[in-house]
């Protein structure tokens, strides 16, 4: 499952780890430049470019959906 989101504060990022590291699968988030990173690694998701949208990379769907409406918390 892939979903396409525009993350647009810091908070919004440590909403998406937190909520990734409640999932039992593997999180990625793929950001315009080609750059992927563990959504359950702080460091790893301050490393991506967010002046575009990003997306956000699991196999539940469940989990996607928990990620998702994490970021508009």
């Amino acid at each position: 499952m892939v979903k396409q989101v525009k993350v647009s504060n810091f908070t919004e990022v440590k909403g998406i780890v937190s909520a990734a590291a409640k999932c039992y699968n593997a999180v990625g988030v793929h950001d315009m430049k080609g750059s992927i990173a563990d959504a359950k690694s702080i460091l790893g998701m301050m490393s991506l470019d967010y002046s575009h949208p990003v997306k956000i990379v699991c196999e539940d769907e469940g989990d996607l959906s928990r990620i998702v409406s994490a970021i508009k918390h």
